[in-house]
């Protein structure tokens, strides 16, 4: 086991939470690893946010490295970001948060607890949000010389299904929390910080965030403005699917608000043209997810060849000349990622939220440029999705939305993304594949959604 730790606790520290995150690791939404047992943990760093002192709570800041033999690599060795509360008694409110009782090692009789769910222990994240500075190997620093982050802000923890976690500050913050990290600077840091240094206001802009410095970099928290009274872009189509309504006029709003996040992205960040090497490397990597996923859900196989199609087509087209722009994007975009409104905007004003991009694929891949219709191609699946969940069936609702859609973000920016049938197909299916893999390991009564998508794009053979 290698250990750097900037805490006063000896070695022994993670060998006495091992037993203890065994059993609780693999629960946890976030957890990337289930279904294939966990053989070993190593430590990455440990940090006293709040020391360790005989009496009172304590926080202790963890990078582990997670040992799952049989996993490619680095999945093998998955970094997560844990904090941990310590308390000598747990009090009762605190219950749902046990991670369980040590028996041996420097934090003997005590015990160990989700931090996050503390209220006091996670109102010291925010306070030292507050002041830049490093500690250990951890440090915290700010956007420009924006506002004095207020205080005396309750937290509470956003109860959404999510692969990160989330505090909420008053009605003022929200801190995501990532949990599975990779070395480089994550994207939902990376991206809104260039938004805002362009002037975009369609994305809300970092106020502040905290980074490992050692032994590799590790973005984990970023701090945005809590849009209080915003309202949830899926949730308003399912209420529109509900009520029998139309929703083009919010499609084709979310339409232009893509194009002016892509403009302002193309702006800020550098592109380039994807030629024949990189449309074939493009297609490879999209064929090889497809045969990767048909392995793990054998619906899959008998639509393998006709959806390759889609892939190889692209390969062909790049072969005899063709050449496509492309940039940094959102990478996962879909209506939960949109916001309507909010206490500092209008009711009609959308935001875009959340520059992650898709948590199971590598950060080096999440950095890549892409051509723009791989967000296009994330919506239009959305609208799918949300058609799927109203009974009966409505394909009509769903078709108008991706044409609405597509029209606003010609209008914005000056190009339809129909005019590139064979990548926003070739997106599309991938897409879809993606969904299918999500789905059969993590909500197979979902799987006919992406199902019903893999027989259209199928049939376009």
């Amino acid at each position: 086991m290698s250990e750097a730790a900037s805490t006063r606790t000896p070695v022994a520290l993670l060998p006495s939470l091992a037993p203890l995150l065994l059993t609780w690791l693999p629960r946890q939404r976030w957890f990337a690893g289930k279904g294939r047992p966990v053989t070993g943990f190593s430590l990455v760093s440990a940090t006293e946010l709040l020391p360790l002192e005989a009496t009172g709570p304590a926080l202790l800041h963890l990078l582990v490295r997670v040992q799952q033999p049989g996993l490619p690599a680095p999945s093998s060795q998955d970094c997560y970001q844990l904090l941990l509360g310590v308390r000598e008694t747990l009090p009762p409110h605190l219950a749902p948060a046990l991670i369980g009782h040590v028996t041996e090692g420097p934090l003997a009789g005590r015990t160990v607890y989700e931090g996050l769910y503390d209220p006091r222990l996670a109102e010291l994240i925010l306070e030292r949000l507050r002041t830049p500075g490093a500690l250990g190997p951890l440090r915290f620093d700010r956007f420009g010389k924006g506002p004095v982050i207020g205080g005396a802000l309750a937290a509470r923890p956003l109860e959404t299904e999510q692969s990160n976690s989330s505090l909420v500050y008053g009605d003022a913050y929200i801190l995501k929390f990532f949990r599975r990290v990779h070395p480089g600077t994550n994207p939902d840091l990376e991206l809104p910080l260039a938004l805002a240094r362009a002037g975009c206001g369609r994305v809300p802009a970092p106020v502040a965030w905290y980074e490992a410095t050692s032994p590799e970099p590790y973005t984990l928290g970023v701090l945005q403005p809590f849009l209080r009274g915003s309202q949830d872009g899926w949730l308003l189509a399912l209420d529109s699917l509900a009520r029998g309504r139309s929703f083009c006029e919010e499609a084709r709003a979310l339409g232009r608000v893509t194009a002016e996040v892509h403009t302002a992205l193309a702006d800020a960040l550098p592109t380039v043209m994807l030629r024949r090497p990189q449309t074939e490397h493009l297609a490879a990597a999209m064929t090889a997810r497809l045969d990767t996923a048909a392995q793990a859900v054998p619906a899959l196989l008998p639509y393998v060849p006709r959806l390759r199609a889609a892939f190889d087509t692209v390969a062909a087209l790049g072969a005899r000349g063709r050449a496509w722009r492309a940039q940094r994007v959102h990478g996962d975009l879909h209506l939960g990622q949109t916001l309507r409104g909010g206490a500092h905007h209008g009711a009609d004003h959308w935001s875009v939220i959340d520059f992650e991009g898709e948590p199971a694929r590598p950060l080096v891949e999440r950095r890549r440029p892409q051509p723009p219709v791989r967000d296009v191609a994330g919506m239009l699946r959305s609208f799918d999705y949300a058609a799927r969940t109203h009974r009966p069936w409505n394909p009509a609702w769903a078709e108008r939305c991706r044409t609405a859609y597509c029209e606003g973000y010609a209008e914005a920016a000056g190009a339809d993304p129909r005019t590139e049938p064979e990548l926003l197909r070739a997106y599309e299916t991938d897409k879809a594949v993606y969904e299918v893999v999500y789905e059969a390991r993590h909500r197979p009564d979902w799987l006919p959604v992406p199902m019903a998508a893999i027989d259209r794009l199928a049939a376009l053979s």
